[in-house]
């Protein structure tokens, strides 16, 4: 029989793989099918241990960086994706995103769930070098796949460079070199017309539809 410490560890995991189930609005530029959450999460991962030397601060953690990569969109097993232009789900976000916090990180042993907890809670307050650091990676990650699929989705959903630039801009705290990278990459976005260049006041006209695990209780 297994240990009860053990049994919770096992329960936590195969729940976390539901992460695999959850799909984001970027498309892959190998395979032109939609992302989901634990690929993101692992592209992040891998990021932050290439792109360590591009962080602002100097001597940032880069195991904290890879953990809070890897647990930092967990709540999404519940709560879903929430695209970053889709201005009425965002403001919902973040209550449904502490309410799927406190049923998954209640199903791990009391010290890993209380160290899960406060990774992604440190990500969320973005106030560490860490936390600035990675989500800059956050913002650049979906940028890029935008970029190289030919901005299909920022064309779906109406995005705009105002948008884009609103949105991404804080990257700047974790990684000014990023920035600027990414900075020229929105530019020859709407040079080569995968991006609209057109001012937008209100972000996204309609709402996105979260995609859940099928499995998800939400």
């Amino acid at each position: 029989m297994l240990d009860r410490r053990l049994e919770r560890q096992l329960n936590f995991l195969l729940e976390a793989d539901k992460l695999k189930g959850v799909v984001r609005q970027t498309l892959l530029p190998s395979a032109r099918r939609q992302e989901n959450s634990a690929e993101h999460s692992w592209h992040l991962a891998l990021m932050a241990i290439l792109l360590a030397e591009h962080a602002r601060d100097a001597g940032v953690d880069l195991l904290r960086v890879v953990e809070m990569a890897l647990v930092h969109d967990l709540v999404e097993i519940d709560a879903g994706d929430t695209y970053i232009y889709d201005e009425a789900g965002r403001r919902d976000q973040a209550a449904r995103e502490a309410a799927a916090a406190d049923r998954l990180f209640a199903l791990l042993p009391p010290d890993q769930g209380a160290w899960v907890r406060a990774l992604w809670e440190e990500y969320e307050a973005g106030e560490s070098a860490e936390a600035r650091f990675l989500e800059a990676l956050d913002r650049l990650q979906p940028l890029l796949l935008n970029f190289h699929t030919r901005g299909a989705q920022w064309q779906r959903h109406g995005v705009t460079v105002d948008q884009v630039v609103a949105r991404n801009r804080v990257m700047e705290r974790g990684a000014p070199t990023l920035w600027a990278y990414a900075e020229r990459l929105i530019r020859e976005a709407v040079a080569r017309g995968f991006l609209c260049g057109a001012q937008s006041s209100q972000g996204s006209s309609r709402p996105i539809r979260r995609k859940n695990s099928p499995t998800s209780p939400r």
